[in-house]
């Protein structure tokens, strides 16, 4: 388990002043007209706990990580009102892991109604009191290495995590798109994602959130109208590529 090392001040001074711009950035895309609740998500992912303290210091609350053991770790070691958000590829063997995580907030990587249920069961098997936040993901490039449900069949699966997980609480639509759409604008992997949420809105009735965009593009997903935002390299700088 990793130890807490307090950060040193340069470091702190320099992921604040990191988050500092972008909660700048944020507030000009709402004072611009995009949806005016966005919530930050700092991605902490291969960051060291003392980084994330900094972050915590400076006023983050939101943090996103992309693997289970190493959520899991950082979670028992730092503040307890942390709102962890599990950005990773969902695994069907560590459903039990994730619910056992007292302040985790949301998963936002549900790609199947299976898992979901496997979350659900995994959920309320842990006694806990009140609903985890979970957000579809899904597959708008149509990519064949990237995860989440395709655009065809996320009306029917965010019906059955609705109807059949009691334990789960469907926040929204999530989706991480191609690298080719990234550089294009407006951002078809945004558009289409935005499409899908106002359709199940029309059906349902219910309101959903959309998580998209990152550091490169979280601007251009605000614009288009992101209730989150995944930034990670611009807050805490460039990530080595392996743990």
């Amino acid at each position: 388990m990793e130890t807490v090392v307090a950060p040193s001040s340069g470091r702190t001074d320099e992921i604040g002043q990191c988050l500092d711009e972008v909660r700048a950035a944020v507030r000009r895309c709402q004072q611009q007209g995009a949806a005016p609740a966005a919530r930050l998500v700092a991605v902490s992912k291969f960051k060291p706990a003392a980084d994330i303290l900094a972050a915590y210091e400076a006023g983050q609350r939101h943090f996103g990580e992309n693997y289970v053991q190493e959520l899991c770790d950082k979670a028992a070691v730092l503040p307890a009102d942390i709102k962890w958000h599990f950005i990773g590829r969902l695994q069907s063997n560590k459903c039990k892991a994730l619910a056992a995580i007292p302040n985790l907030w949301a998963v936002e990587t549900v790609e199947s109604v299976e898992k979901a249920r496997l979350l659900d069961s995994a959920w309320r098997a842990a006694g806990r009191p009140l609903p985890l936040g979970v957000f579809l993901q899904v597959n708008t490039s149509g990519e064949a290495n990237k995860g989440g449900v395709p655009v065809g069949e996320a009306a029917a699966a965010a019906r059955a995590i609705t109807d059949s997980c009691a334990g789960l609480c469907l926040r929204g639509l999530m989706t991480i798109g191609s690298a080719d759409g990234s550089q294009q604008r407006p951002n078809p992997d945004f558009v289409a994602l935005v499409r899908l949420r106002d359709e199940l809105q029309r059906a349902t009735g219910a309101e959903l959130e959309l998580s998209m965009g990152m550091s490169g593009d979280f601007e251009h997903a605000l614009e288009l109208g992101a209730t989150s935002v995944r930034v990670g390299s611009s807050i805490f700088g460039a990530r080595a590529t392996t743990r």
